[in-house]
């Protein structure tokens, strides 16, 4: 089962327990694969589908933490409940011993000394986590494994 099929099944559950909430929730999350789709033009793959979910993530706490800043706790609030919704169909994201683990591995497999292989291990171990961990912590990591 694809994951739009997935999240239309969801939405149909929300929409028959009344769950206002829920359901306007999986509607965004659905309306933003669906765009992608027909951006497309074909149906979206496992990779495709994960992206788009991860750049609707990132949406959500940068909207969050926007309307905190500016004082507006109940908008925030509904962003965080919306990311908790868009959560539930991520993959569990890779422990930070896990990525380490994968550092390590990428380093010893480009042979990377120094600060200035950064650009070869990132990019190996982005696609290795990808969906399943955040850049800027996976950056972070590789700065301190480099340094």
């Amino acid at each position: 089962m694809s994951l739009i099929e997935r999240i239309e099944g969801e939405l149909k559950a929300a929409r028959l327990a009344r769950d206002e909430d829920r359901r306007d929730a999986l509607s965004l999350v659905l309306n933003s694969l669906q765009a992608a789709q027909k951006e497309l033009q074909r149906p979206l793959s496992d990779d495709e589908e994960l992206q788009v979910l991860q750049r609707e993530r990132k949406r959500r706490l940068e909207a969050a933490e926007a309307f905190r800043a500016g004082g507006r706790e109940e908008q925030a609030d509904d962003e965080e409940y919306e990311l908790e919704i868009l959560e539930e169909f991520m993959p569990e994201p890779f422990s930070e011993d896990e990525i380490e683990e994968i550092i390590d591995d990428v380093i010893s497999e480009v042979g990377a000394t120094n600060i200035r292989d950064m650009g070869r291990v990132m990019a190996g171990v982005m696609h290795q986590v990808s969906g399943r961990a955040d850049g800027s912590v996976v950056s972070q990591l590789v700065k301190e494994k480099l340094a």
